[in-house]
């Protein structure tokens, strides 16, 4: 569930909507018509300026190129028949409505142009998000997996919430995180993270060694001398799990990360670890598995089991109340890790006036069988 753009315009990068041009069209002939019919005494060619000012609006520089040499022909022809072409007010007027309509023209193109380089902009951060933080598989062994992601800034594409799923011979392993901060530095961070986190886990490295691998590699990097000062602050909370094939169990290592909550017979059990490690990025430099204890939680066939980021409970509405994301999911009662996802992610925007003030990530996982 991925947020979409669309931009304005008609040629180049438009979306095509001919039927408007019907509008300024009429305006000339309206205008001209009532000009005619007005006698010599009223002059409202002067309003024909209005046709190729709209339509620049939703059109490209040709159309509205086209709709101003309509008006100017418009212009012309009320001089004709007014007798008068060649007075200075009738040339005043058709010179006036050339060189406005050349400027409309030109600010168009200007438009046009930037455009183009804000879609591909865009494209270049879709590129970025779909290699950072690519979709999550449908499938995977007997777990079905539904996501999503929502950025907190209106253009963005990325932020620093993440998340990943590896495929291991013994089962499916997850993270999910955020780290601290936002703009290019947290993208940065996040990147650094997923990267070390797929280039390890598909090695099957016990889980606490794999965490062990993924605190040394972000507190390097936020102490390489090099990164910037808002590097050397840097650090992640993430819950990383093992869910096995033929076990009706998880595997989970919470570093600072909100616990996921279990989704069985209407209730929500969150899985609190009883000793939680530090957000990675914190703490010693260099640990070792020794530093890190997995531990297991019940996770049988029909469950659902939901991991998600800070942004999905602290959400505020226009009274400051926080999103209450238990009592939602428990009062649903939904069993299907889609359904789930999309009630969250509709709900969850309803709550906040259509517009979040921080990234949110929701991952749900059905264990089929």
């Amino acid at each position: 569930m991925r947020r979409t753009h669309r931009t304005s315009g008609f040629g180049e990068t438009g979306y095509r909507r001919p039927a408007l041009l019907v509008m300024p069209v009429v305006m000339i002939m309206v205008i001209t018509a009532v000009d005619l019919l007005s006698g010599p005494d009223i002059h409202l060619g002067p309003l024909l300026v209005v046709a190729p000012a709209i339509t620049a609006a939703f059109a490209g520089p040709l159309a509205t190129g086209g709709i101003g040499a309509l008006a100017v022909i418009a212009q012309v022809l009320i001089g004709v028949f007014h007798g008068g072409l060649t007075t200075s007010n009738h040339e005043a007027q058709i010179a006036a409505l050339v060189a406005i309509s050349g400027f409309i023209v030109v600010f168009r193109c200007a438009h046009e142009r930037h455009l183009r380089e804000l879609i591909r902009v865009r494209s270049v951060a879709d590129v970025a998000q779909s290699v950072l933080l690519r979709p999550l598989p449908e499938r995977s062994g007997p777990l079905r997996i539904a996501s999503f992601y929502v950025a907190a800034e209106e253009e963005a594409r990325i932020g620093g919430d993440l998340y990943a799923t590896a495929r291991s011979r013994r089962g499916t392993r997850l993270i999910i995180g955020d780290v601290r901060g936002k703009g290019l530095t947290a993208v940065g961070d996040a990147a650094l993270l997923l990267g070390a986190f797929r280039a390890a886990a598909h090695r099957v490295p016990p889980l606490p060694r794999l965490v062990a691998h993924l605190q040394n590699t972000v507190y390097w990097d936020a102490a390489d001398p090099e990164a910037g000062p808002e590097a050397s602050e840097a650090f992640v909370t993430a819950a990383v799990l093992e869910i096995p094939d033929e076990e009706p169990t998880l595997e989970l290592i919470s570093c600072g990360h909100l616990p996921p909550l279990r989704l069985r017979d209407g209730r929500a059990t969150p899985l609190e670890v009883r000793d939680p490690a530090l957000p990675l990025g914190l703490g010693e430099a260099d640990v070792t598995e020794d530093d890190y204890t997995a531990e297991t939680f019940d996770y049988r066939p029909g469950d659902l089991l939901l991991l998600y980021t800070d942004g999905a409970v602290e959400t505020r509405d226009a009274r400051g109340r926080f999103y209450p994301l238990v009592e939602r999911i428990t009062s649903w009662r939904e069993t299907d890790p889609q359904r789930l996802v999309h009630r969250i992610h509709d709900d969850l925007l309803a709550h906040a006036g259509g517009a979040l003030d921080d990234d949110v990530a929701v991952i749900a996982i059905e264990r089929c069988g």
